[in-house]
């Protein structure tokens, strides 16, 4: 028997407390974490360029062969790092990276986000902080989460029909890095050129930039750098979940075999994503471009993959909870670490790419331009609006901090707001209603014997 779930604040922050320290415990003891490696290229890649005369793409972290591989404009927006020690330079990263998770948040809670309270946010960041991608974006210090967040506030601004300014975000992410150029794209199949020429002027214009302030570095990246996958890491490692993952480590190098994958994946995006947009569900076409993003770059990294978070945010909108808590379960258990010395046979094969198999069913199966049960039977209160286009209401409600589980709080958490303005502002008038929806309780677990996600050997301290 489920026991209830507490009832007074006292008890709830009790609660919450209890699973902080857990979760705590959990992520300082069990996942091995990742000492900033990322953070730490950054820095050393910035430091020598700016303090020292050094070339950015020249910079390696003592003791291994890995330095910057990003686009030259990700060290322009990066600079002001060289005013800060390495110690600051981590804090700064650590505040910015929970600042852009609560805009994600945010974004993919709705206009009624204020109803889930503290209680249900509280028991979000308990439930999110056992996320794999998730623990290991903070403890490189990358910058998938402050991608995510640009990204996601196009896609807002697009669903609520506040187009004079959506485009920036989208150009920026993929000056900075190019896996976001992706939805530039989507913004061609869903016929927004305003957008998509906003999108494009912002990522050649900081390009410009880019290679203005140095133009050797431009012409190395360009020419040289981008073209060579090893400088990033081996596309056989475990942590590679793309198309190119599955194929390195099935021993198949033949580069025309990848493309076919490439244009097959990309061709079943356009046509999903295309119906998205159409059913006026942008929340949904941002998603399926994330992971359609993930499955076709060469090299994505197991931190890569917070670009599914929109993914389970959709799922939770449309009536599948538990689906969502079953895969979002999966994602934390860093499963497929368990093949790191051999992804040979069959289990390999399968038990090594888990990733990579929720990423590609969640691109072929992700509901599109579908509205939760409680939306379509009305059964909950509903309230008619005749303005449009307007944010509308989220497409699920939080979970009850009277009546509703844990899980079910930290499900509503994280429910496609965004989607549901969208269709809002598709439509002259709509009826709103509200309902809510329970997810069952995770329980994740870690290996702990894992390395980085950029080399066979656990980076140096």
């Amino acid at each position: 028997m489920t026991p209830a779930p507490p009832r007074t604040d006292r008890g709830r922050l009790l609660l919450v407390l209890a699973l902080a320290t857990l979760v705590t415990v959990f992520t300082a003891t069990v996942p091995l974490l990742r000492d900033w490696f990322d953070l730490r290229v950054y820095y050393g890649s910035i430091d020598s360029w700016v303090h020292h005369g050094g070339r950015i793409y020249d910079y390696r972290v003592p003791g291994t062969t890995y330095g910057f591989t990003y686009p030259p404009f990700a060290a322009v927006v990066m600079v002001p790092m060289a005013l800060l020690d390495l110690h600051t330079a981590i804090a700064a990263a650590l505040l910015l990276n929970l600042a852009a998770l609560a805009l994600v948040l945010r974004l993919l809670a709705g206009p009624q986000w204020r109803r889930h309270g503290w209680y249900g946010w509280a028991l979000t960041a308990c439930v999110l902080a056992l996320f794999e991608p998730l623990r290991d974006t903070f403890s490189f210090g990358q910058v998938n989460l402050l991608l995510l967040a640009l990204v996601l506030t196009d896609a807002a601004l697009l669903a609520t029909g506040r187009t004079r300014w959506a485009g920036i975000g989208i150009g920026l992410a993929a000056a900075i890095k190019l896996t976001p150029a992706l939805f530039i794209g989507l913004l061609l199949v869903a016929r927004r050129w305003r957008a998509a020429a906003v999108a494009t002027v912002v990522a050649l214009g900081a390009t410009a930039l880019a290679a203005s302030a140095d133009p050797d570095a431009s012409r190395f990246y360009w020419t040289e750098a981008l073209w060579d996958t090893n400088r990033v890491g081996r596309l056989g490692y475990v942590s590679n979940q793309s198309l190119q993952g599955i194929l390195a480590r099935l021993g198949e190098p033949d580069r025309a075999v990848w493309a076919a994958a490439v244009v097959l994946v990309l061709g079943v995006w356009a046509l999903r994503a295309r119906r998205a947009v159409a059913a006026g569900d942008w929340t949904t076409a941002f998603a399926l471009t994330g992971l359609a993003a993930c499955l076709v770059s060469p090299i994505t990294w197991v931190h890569h993959l917070v670009w599914l978070l929109p993914s389970l945010a959709v799922l939770i909108r449309n009536g599948h909870p538990r689906i969502a808590g079953a895969l979002y379960a999966v994602l934390c258990t860093s499963v497929v670490w368990l093949w790191f010395d051999d992804a040979s046979g069959v289990d390999g094969f399968l038990g090594s790419n888990t990733y990579a198999w929720i990423t590609l069913g969640l691109l072929l199966w992700l509901p599109v331009g579908q509205q939760s049960p409680d939306r379509r039977t009305g059964s909950r209160s509903t309230s008619t609006t005749t303005a449009a286009p307007s944010p509308a209401a989220p497409a699920i409600s939080p979970a009850s901090v009277q009546s509703e589980s844990a899980s079910s709080g930290t499900a509503a958490a994280t429910a496609g707001g965004v989607g549901a303005a969208g269709r809002a502002a598709a439509l002259d008038s709509s009826s709103e209603p509200t309902g809510s929806t329970r997810l069952p309780a995770l329980n994740p677990q870690s290996s702990s014997e894992r390395a980085s996600s950029y080399t066979a050997d656990p980076p140096p301290s």
